[in-house]
């Protein structure tokens, strides 16, 4: 096994044991954040046939598969805003925001996003952006699960005292 190999087995670690400790309220809110994020994308992008959207093209067979994997890792990034009782939050979450933010532009419609065929055409967004749609989902399903390791690894790592997280 190599470093890199045990290295990357020891964040699955520390992942997995972290999320057995969570309270009831962080999984309630992953939950609750998953299925919006699903929603807020689902709907808009017509996976979830409306009577508001519709695609001119049918949908990737990986849409749904990212969809609930950025859905899922949203909520889980989500949840740990959540304080708990005994430790300090940090502010940080840009990783976190451009990968749920990259899923709408991985899993919609080429020719039906209206940014896309402003800048690109409609020939341009099947030639340019339709090809770059699968890069879209690998790049939002690791931006949010980076943000999550580093969530998860910040609350543990070193944890204030009550006291010293007051301003005065």
């Amino acid at each position: 096994m190599t470093d890199g190999e045990a290295s990357e087995q020891g964040i699955a670690r520390t992942v997995l044991a972290e999320l057995r400790t969570w309270p009831a309220r962080r999984w309630l809110i992953a939950s609750a954040t998953t299925l919006v994020t699903v929603l807020a994308v689902a709907v808009p992008t017509d996976l979830i046939p409306n009577p508001w959207f519709w695609r001119e093209m049918p949908p990737t067979p990986w849409a749904w598969p990212v969809l609930i994997i950025t859905g899922t890792l949203s909520g889980l990034v989500a949840a740990t805003y959540v304080a708990r009782k005994d430790t300090a939050t940090t502010k940080a979450g840009a990783l976190g925001m451009a990968g749920a933010f990259a899923t709408f532009f991985a899993v919609g419609c080429p020719v039906c996003n209206k940014l896309v065929l402003l800048a690109l055409g409609y020939a341009g967004a099947l030639q340019f952006f339709e090809p770059l749609q699968p890069y879209l989902a690998g790049g939002s399903i690791l931006l949010l699960g980076i943000a999550l390791v580093m969530r998860i690894r910040r609350e543990r790592a070193c944890p204030l005292p009550r006291a010293m997280t007051e301003v005065r």
